[in-house]
């Protein structure tokens, strides 16, 4: 646009509201999570290692035979925020209960068969693994946790198994004590955690506006990497939808703010497709028009100062009405019944052609269409922000009589369970081998710490770092119960005395803890440290015993991480292709006549893809991965303009000459698997013909939705033309093209 701050992409030099994207934080110097930790860091360590102490210190009192686990458990459920410790505690006795059902069970079916018994603990645990990877958060350590409590009560009562009963209640009553603890000490830490939840949700959601907002700028002034900029933002979409719900735990009895703020994040990411359908319009169409020009500005304006002006919690109504301010104006430019249209259409010039039969009129009619167009785009960006804002207003308190429900709906590979399934079994059947064949007397404890380190990783999106990681805290675990079991505790003789010992230790995996760099580490040092410590009543730890029991305990972490590097190992590329593949599955599922799409569905499940492309991308993305990346964001947009063609069809304003291009259109989208190209020349002959349509149409109505058809078929015959190769499922995605697009300056 000629003369205008949507063309030129630069700010205006007063604007103080357009600011440059954040820098990468600086690294902190090495080790600066120990002498130089931050509060909330000393504040998560000093808390667990009261609970963890105090927990030792019941079950002591208690005469437990094996104190360590509750201990093990306050480091299991601890999390840093609040909300997230509640809820795995709340699923972590979920998980132990089943566990301990399901262990009872196979013992009861195959007491003094071991190769019944161990192949049964396999197919359990499976089976958990599996179908863990089908729910989030901590449902899914719920059922790995299943899992692996049932083969730690096997191999606990595997050499008495009339006793199977009295493990499990042993092994459920050290969780809920360490539970019990954790939580205790967490609501004396805890201060105003109801209003500090949710302070945190409304500020994550306003980040989320903001970021939307600050990328809106950037698409609709045409500015060199907005792209980019767009596609980063789903990563933090998707993290703040997984916080939702822990925001909820801490914030007590509440209403449906949680399904308010999960319904503003689905919105959130509408407008990035939007935006990224926005720009690909002002590609294709003429924008050069001056009511457009001046409203982009007016509107650019507003996103710009949209910043500054959200956090004020009396500013939302203002934010509406100008909002509602811009989409009346749209909608004026959008219908089609101004004096210009209408002289043109129906009151040709005497003595002349009219306008629609010269070139002339030909291309000044073209013309007020694509101005049109161009409105109606915009007005259903703004429809979308403002539904966002709704939503993020709603979600900020509580309604009376409100039974608003929404739920973001994740991506679910099948082919990703059968293979966390397959691993999780493999490494209770290698294990259970190595213990029949040697004998070894500590071969049961080496099997149920392996299944334990399994069923931990099962669902990680990547385990082969995760292991790793874990691994280290491992060996960091083993040297310092070294240097407690030898040096420190032969000279205890009183629990207290042990608490100074074992408190500063447990202090220090809680530092590291709260690091993110550490924190992998620091999950197997605080959960593998009690056990490596045997602490019990009457005697400490000897030698052999230490030695015999700590390196079946290290080997059996080291045989997870070869298991999860060597059966069905992880590989991005291979998952890249996987989500290539269902992507467009769903895509081609989306056009079908008898299939009903939601908007909801889509966006969940691909927004979830994002995240994970972005997440395996590293922080310097190759270009193979870049060009991926911007297909995935090009496919979301594709769908999205399918499920808005078809809700328009629905609609059966549109005359059957219309129908007739636009349901040849959804064929090819349905059918296309490898001439995505033709399918596009269908869509471009498609949108020809609607412009025709719209010329000839006298019904204010009809030509109003002639419009909106023009402007979801434009987007998708422009798509399907610049991502022929990312929408070929039938051959690898090499990434030329898109390539080219992103070093061109559309991304």
């Amino acid at each position: 646009m000629s003369g205008s701050t949507i063309s030129s992409g630069q700010p205006t030099p007063d604007n103080t509201t357009s600011r440059p994207a954040p820098l990468r934080p600086r690294a902190r110097p090495f080790l600066a999570w120990l002498y130089a930790p931050s509060a909330s860091s000393v504040t998560f360590a000093l808390r667990n290692t009261i609970a963890a102490c105090l927990a030792v210190g019941i079950a002591f009192w208690m005469e437990l035979d094996d104190p360590a686990w509750a201990a093990m458990t306050v480091w299991a459920v601890a999390q840093t925020s609040r909300g997230e410790s509640q809820s795995k505690a709340k699923w972590r006795i979920v998980g132990t209960v089943s566990g301990a059902i399901a262990a009872i069970t196979i013992m009861a079916a195959a007491p003094q068969a071991p190769w019944m018994f161990f192949p049964m603990i396999a197919v359990w645990i499976g089976l958990c693994s599996g179908f863990a990877t089908f729910v989030s958060n901590f449902r899914s350590y719920a059922l790995v946790l299943a899992g692996y409590t049932c083969s730690i009560i096997c191999m606990g009562a595997a050499s008495n198994p009339d006793n199977v009963f009295m493990v499990a209640m042993s092994r459920g009553s050290y969780i809920v004590l360490g539970v019990l603890c954790e939580a205790f000490m967490g609501l004396i830490f805890a201060t105003s955690q109801e209003r500090h939840a949710r302070a945190q949700l409304r500020q994550k959601l306003e980040s989320a506006l903001v970021l939307v907002t600050t990328t809106l700028c950037s698409l609709l002034g045409e500015e060199r990497g907005a792209l980019n900029t767009a596609r980063r933002q789903f990563g933090t979409i998707l993290t703040i939808n997984d916080q939702i719900e822990f925001a909820e735990v801490e914030m007590g009895p509440h209403g449906h703010e949680g399904d308010h703020a999960r319904a503003a994040l689905a919105a959130v990411s509408a407008l990035l497709s939007r935006g990224f359908g926005m720009a690909m319009r002002l590609q294709v169409l003429n924008h050069d028009h001056p009511a457009f020009t001046k409203t982009a500005d007016e509107i650019l304006a507003f996103l710009k100062q949209f910043p500054q002006r959200l956090p004020d919690q009396n500013a939302v109504p203002a934010l509406l009405a100008d909002l509602q301010h811009f989409r009346d104006v749209c909608r004026l430019y959008a219908a089609p019944h101004r004096e210009g249209d209408v002289r043109t259409d129906l009151e040709p010039i005497p003595g002349q052609e009219p306008f629609d039969q010269t070139a002339e009129g030909q291309e000044m009619q073209q013309g007020r269409l694509d101005e049109r167009i161009l409105f109606v785009s915009l007005g259903e960006l703004l429809g979308d922000l403002e539904q966002a804002i709704k939503e993020y207003e709603a979600s900020t308190h509580r309604i009376k009589g409100d039974h608003f429900h929404f739920q973001l709906e994740t991506h679910r590979d099948t082919r990703e369970a059968v293979h966390n399934g397959l691993r999780g079994a493999c490494a209770v059947l290698i294990t259970a081998y190595i213990y029949e064949v040697t004998a070894w007397p500590n071969g049961l404890g080496f099997i149920a710490i392996t299944t334990l380190v399994c069923g931990l990783f099962a669902t990680k999106e990547n385990p082969v770092l995760g292991t790793t990681e874990f691994l280290k805290g491992a060996v960091a675990a083993y040297f310092m119960a070294w240097i407690l079991v030898f040096v420190l505790m032969p000279k205890v003789t009183t629990f207290e005395t042990l608490a100074l010992f074992l408190g500063p230790a447990m202090f220090l995996g809680g530092l590291a803890k709260g690091n993110p760099s550490t924190a992998g580490g620091s999950a197997a040092y605080g959960l593998l440290l009690p056990a490596m410590l045997g602490l019990e009543n009457h005697h400490v730890m000897n030698e052999i015993a230490f030695y015999n029991g700590n390196m079946a305990t290290v080997l059996a972490v080291a045989v997870s991480v070869i298991v999860f590097r060597s059966v069905l190992p992880f590989s991005s590329d291979a998952e890249r292709f996987r989500l290539r593949r269902i992507m467009l599955g769903e895509l081609q599922h989306l056009a079908h006549p008898g299939f009903t799409p939601r908007i909801s569905v889509w966006i969940g499940r691909n927004t979830d893809r994002f995240a994970r492309l972005i997440r395996h991308a590293g922080p310097t993305p190759a270009p193979l991965i870049e060009a991926c990346i911007l297909g995935t964001l090009a496919t979301l947009t594709l769908g999205l303009n399918v499920i808005r063609l078809r809700a328009l069809l629905d609609r059966e304003y549109l005359p059957e000459s219309a129908r007739r291009p636009i349901l040849l259109v959804l064929h090819y989208v349905e059918q296309s698997t490898k001439r995505h190209d033709k399918a596009a020349r269908i869509a471009e002959a498609a949108v020809r013909r609607l412009r025709v349509l719209d010329a000839q149409e006298t019904d204010l109505v009809t030509r109003l939705e002639l419009t909106r058809a023009i402007t979801y078929l434009v987007v998708i015959a422009y798509t399907m033309r610049t991502n022929e190769d990312f929408l070929d499922a039938s051959k690898p995605f090499r990434g030329e093209r898109n390539s080219r697009l992103l070093n061109s300056g559309q991304g």
